[in-house]
């Protein structure tokens, strides 16, 4: 599946994708149910996640990020 997303996005652009494309590349671009990475519970809140952090005595993860998410600029 990612080598697909990968030859996907490496595509020259074009007018766009027909219905039909969409159709057929939407569900194989998808992550997959059972990804561990689903099963953490996300927040978008950090005060909401530091509070949730600080009552449960674990340690607090931020992922941020800036700019493109390829890498592009």
């Amino acid at each position: 599946m990612m080598f697909a997303m990968l030859a996907f996005l490496l595509l020259p652009p074009s007018s766009g994708l027909t219905v039909d494309e969409f159709r057929t590349l939407h569900p194989q671009l998808q992550p997959a149910p059972g990804e561990s990475w689903r099963t953490i519970p996300w927040k978008a809140s950090l005060v909401e996640a530091q509070a949730l952090a600080a009552r449960t005595k674990k340690p607090l993860f931020i992922w941020a990020m800036d700019g493109n998410p390829l890498g592009c600029t």
